[in-house]
């Protein structure tokens, strides 16, 4: 099979879909990958180290999709890249099509073989493509919290973690999955005082034998999620519902009860946004306020530490991909109950009942379209 890895083109999205030992792997198997031209290069990887890996390096987008059997990206396809699809060509990145229903459309329209990153899932819940970059942004979530609590760039002028004599800030994380879970231990490290909210009371036990003990669980609901927030410094939303449309946990008069210049950090912003005033920013203009509360919601917060995300990236993926391209498509999906999750789109059919539901469009079972 010729895998295809292109330069990816969001607003500074600096990771790349394969690493050089990825690159090594599926030439070993028997397949050929496609690089383009400087792919790698904003997680500091060279062209050189990808055609030393076995890959042929391509100058341009349009030849690498003309020849690709199959796309392996990082984040979804642009407008300005649709046209470069092709029916039955399969795209194996990060969709979040809850989130936009032009972008699934287009992959309709295209009759793409669409393969979410998001959506492979093990019996056990487990999403094994998506916990890697989850960990990232969730780190990454307790870091910016604690930058934008600095008064120069819009916050409070509240050190997240105290110093003596003085009380730390307080941190409210919605969400005790792997983003919020990684949040809290970030923020709690730095000496905040978290709470962590969430509807699992099993995942609670669990949590509160391994947080540290400056980390309060607490059952997610809209009584407690008003009471924690209204007195926060700042709020992390890590609420995950996968391949759908996250729920709107914290409403605008939520936001409004927030002390001036606190600040919001919405992970869940990929798949729409947990909380009711956000909406999606870049890395390039970040925030934005409402209500007097500092809002970060970018989309791709892991593209700003690419080479960490890169290499996590890839050791999750590629056992995937390779499953793929050694089996083809559809063998691999029928033999991988995880895999088939990940089945969003193909021939121009919805297969994910998640993203039919949120745009009320037509969900096809995948055992009636592959047989």
């Amino acid at each position: 099979m010729l895998i295809g890895i292109p330069k990816e083109i969001k607003n500074n999205e600096n990771r790349a879909a394969i690493t050089p030992a990825g690159v090594k792997a599926f030439y070993q198997a028997g397949h050929q990958v496609l690089v383009q031209k400087s792919a790698g290069i904003g997680s500091g990887i060279e062209d050189i180290e990808y055609s030393q890996a076995g890959a042929s390096i391509i100058e341009t987008a349009k030849e690498l999709f003309d020849r690709a059997d199959m796309i392996m990206k990082v984040k979804e396809p642009l407008p300005s890249e649709y046209d470069l699809l092709r029916a039955g060509q399969i795209l194996f990145t990060y969709f979040h099509f809850a989130s936009s229903l032009e972008l699934t459309k287009a992959m309709i329209d295209r009759k793409v073989i669409c393969i979410a990153y998001e959506t492979v899932q093990t019996e056990d819940g487990y999403l094994p493509l998506l916990a890697p970059m989850s960990e990232v942004a969730g780190k990454m979530a307790a870091h910016i919290a604690a930058y934008y609590l600095a008064l120069p760039y819009g916050g409070r002028g509240v050190l997240m973690g105290g110093v003596s004599g003085v009380s730390p800030a307080k941190i409210v994380v919605i969400g005790g999955g792997t983003v919020g879970t990684c949040a809290a231990k970030v923020a709690a490290g730095i000496g905040a005082n978290v709470t962590l909210l969430d509807i699992n009371i099993r995942r609670l036990r669990y949590l509160d034998d391994v947080l540290p003990k400056n980390i309060k669980l607490i059952v997610s609901n809209q009584h407690n999620i008003e009471e924690e927030t209204k007195d926060a410094d700042a709020v992390i939303g890590a609420v995950l519902v996968p391949g759908a449309e996250a729920p709107k946990l914290m409403t605008e008069e939520m936001v409004k009860k927030m002390k001036p210049n606190s600040v919001i950090v919405d992970v869940a912003i990929d798949q729409g946004g947990c909380i009711a005033t956000s909406r999606p920013t870049s890395h390039s203009e970040p925030v934005y306020k409402v209500h007097n509360v500092l809002h970060y919601c970018v989309t791709n917060m892991p593209g700003a530490f690419a080479r960490t995300s890169t290499f996590a990236l890839t050791n999750a993926t590629l056992p995937y991909g390779l499953e793929i391209a050694n089996k083809g498509y559809i063998k691999a999906i029928k033999e991988n109950k995880a895999l088939a999750k990940g089945l969003n789109i193909i021939d121009g059919k919805i297969t994910y009942e998640p993203v039919a539901k949120v745009f009320n469009l037509k969900y096809y079972p995948i055992e009636e379209i592959i047989n």
